[in-house]
């Protein structure tokens, strides 16, 4: 059953707040005339970059890194909401530097987890990945860890607790820092050959603005410890190029496959058949439930389950297919797509 809608927090700490997904939310919580918004990230850089643009004194900006218990208390304290997003998450990055990935996605999320607890924050979102199911890699498998761990709290924490904690899971933002669109955009514009890893690669599609509403969602709907998923289109890697050289006007840019990168999937999950058993679906989401049982071996492994749903992983395979006219279609809802497009129009 679904708890009651959660009134609006009146203060935030957002953990890697200026990253793509902090600063939308950021500004989302702003014009939504939340009183204070707090940032917690190590590079001052941004922040200042932010503080610049921005110039809102409902912002608070606090230096610190996630792996440092203390530098997450004082960000902390007082908060009404935590939306956790700081992260290693570049694949090839956490292949090479598999233990930075543990110390950061792992261990920095239990201090945060832990901080959210003893100060009794209301309710703390934890944002995960589709790499995180089934993985394969070390950025997936540190962010699953982190799932854990704040299942596992949850499970202590119990439903009263002071604390909702829940998860979101979602697939490839478009247009977020590193990913592939603003490459493919840039090796458009600059007149390079696109580099492909592999053509038939199928990801989900899924707009920044709809990760903000998928945690916006399970901050008002979470009971304790579920994992929320947002229903996302997808398409090949092939049709993505195609759609971009098309709305650039550059139907016959090179393009270069160029072999699978570390630990690369063909298709991503978002959520695996199992979970798919103990899931409600709510129309545009799926809840995932907490498996609230406890170290008693009985129900593991004497009873188990009397009776399974026989269901399939959810991936970027079987999901809504978008061709080519769609996936223009919705490259052309982002606000940064417009912006190239327009300074490429201007200058040709």
């Amino acid at each position: 059953m679904s708890p009651q809608k959660k009134e609006k927090p009146n203060r935030v700490l957002i953990t890697g707040g200026t990253g793509s997904f902090g600063k939308t939310m950021l500004r989302d919580l702003l014009a939504d005339g939340v009183e204070e918004v707090r940032i917690l990230s190590r590079d001052e850089e941004k922040q200042d970059a932010l503080r610049n643009d921005l110039r809102d004194d409902r912002v608070r900006y606090y230096i610190g890194d996630i792996r440092d218990r203390g530098a997450v208390d004082r960000a902390v304290q007082g908060v009404d909401a935590i939306f956790h997003a700081a992260a290693l998450k570049q694949v090839p990055s956490c292949e090479f530097f598999p233990h930075e990935a543990v110390l950061t996605n792992v261990m920095g999320s239990e201090n945060v987890i832990r901080s959210a607890i003893s100060a009794k924050v209301q309710s703390l979102v934890c944002l995960s990945t589709d790499k995180a199911v089934l993985p394969v890699n070390a950025m997936g498998m540190t962010k699953a860890l982190m799932e854990k761990t704040a299942q596992a709290a949850a499970r202590t924490l119990g439903p009263n607790g002071d604390t909702i904690i829940s998860c979101v899971r979602y697939g490839n933002v478009m247009y977020s820092r590193g990913s592939a669109i603003p490459l493919f955009v840039r090796q458009i514009k600059s007149g390079k050959a696109i580099t492909v890893t592999e053509p038939t690669m199928t990801r989900f599609l899924m707009p920044l603005r709809y990760s903000v509403a998928l945690v916006h969602h399970a901050f008002q709907h979470a009971n304790q410890g579920d994992l929320f998923i947002k229903k996302a289109p997808a398409s090949t890697i092939a049709d993505l190029v195609t759609a971009l050289t098309e709305l650039f006007d550059v139907p016959d840019h090179p393009v270069e496959v160029i072999g699978w990168r570390h630990a690369e999937k063909l298709y991503e999950t978002l959520a695996s058949a199992q979970e798919l058993g103990s899931s409600e679906d709510m129309g545009d989401y799926y809840r995932i439930i907490l498996d609230t049982r406890d170290l008693n071996y009985k129900p593991y492994f004497s009873e188990g389950e009397a009776e399974t749903k026989q269901l399939e992983d959810y991936h970027s395979h079987n999901t809504q297919q978008l061709d080519v006219s769609e996936v223009k279609e919705l490259l052309l809802t982002l606000p940064e797509v417009q912006a190239e497009l327009d300074t490429w129009n201007g200058a040709r």
